[in-house]
């Protein structure tokens, strides 16, 4: 038996073979390539989501190195991604991968997002991802967002018809360029658990299945091993 077909055979106590088919025909855009959306492509594309469209036009800094899963020493200066594109071609060939390997903006971002059935905010700045709503709104595709700081970290899901980030930050023109991330830095494992959240909430927004964070945001602390969910509806 080939690669091909025990690639997904761990994961039919779960999937259906109905859903892993619906998930290979599903294409998924990650915005931002460092500790979050290393790790949502990255279990995007073992899970089966058949096209990833990459987006961040960033490269590596030494700095990246404590968490950022892509990320290694002799890789340091790299488009994040190229790295993207080849560490998933490399995890599952059957992917689609489009890397983009530009900085998104309001004249760019719709295009970028606008054939794909689901968006994961992986980003980590606030205006940015209030620029992603309104791109994603007009699209009329669904977000998965992310944020960590320190060993905190939170993850929601809203669709078009949604407010979205306004139920999170409030007023746009009362808002801090990033949040307490910039103090508190990022820590690799919170990263790393976000990212999971917000892969399996997009694998149950894309097979309609499970209850999924819409109009909800669960917020968590690592120190004191604290999870909520809070109803922002």
């Amino acid at each position: 038996m080939g690669i091909g077909e025990q690639r997904y055979e761990r994961n039919f106590e779960t999937l259906t073979p109905k859903e892993q088919s619906r998930l290979a025909s599903a294409h998924v855009s990650v915005l931002g390539l460092g500790g979050l959306g290393g790790g949502v492509c990255e279990m995007l594309a073992r899970t089966g989501v058949g096209h990833l469209t990459l987006i961040d036009g960033d490269v590596f800094e030494a700095s990246n190195l404590n968490r950022q899963l892509l990320c290694t020493e002799a890789l340091v200066g790299t488009p994040k991604a190229r790295a993207a594109e080849d560490r998933i071609r490399a995890v599952n060939s059957q992917v689609t991968v489009t890397p983009v390997a530009a900085y998104a903006d309001k004249t760019n971002l719709y295009d970028m997002i606008k054939e794909s059935d689901l968006v994961v905010d992986c980003l980590d700045s606030i205006h940015a991802r209030f620029m992603l709503q309104d791109a994603a709104g007009k699209a009329q595709i669904p977000v998965v967002a992310g944020a960590i700081a320190g060993v905190s970290g939170q993850v929601t899901v809203f669709f078009p018809e949604d407010k979205g980030y306004d139920l999170i930050y409030g007023a746009r023109d009362k808002l801090p360029a990033r949040g307490i991330e910039s103090r508190t830095g990022n820590i690799s494992y919170c990263a790393l658990l976000v990212a999971a959240i917000q892969a399996s909430e997009s694998i149950k927004v894309l097979l309609g299945r499970g209850d999924v964070l819409r109009n909800k945001l669960l917020i968590m602390e690592l120190w004191s091993n604290t999870f909520e969910v809070m109803d922002l509806a």
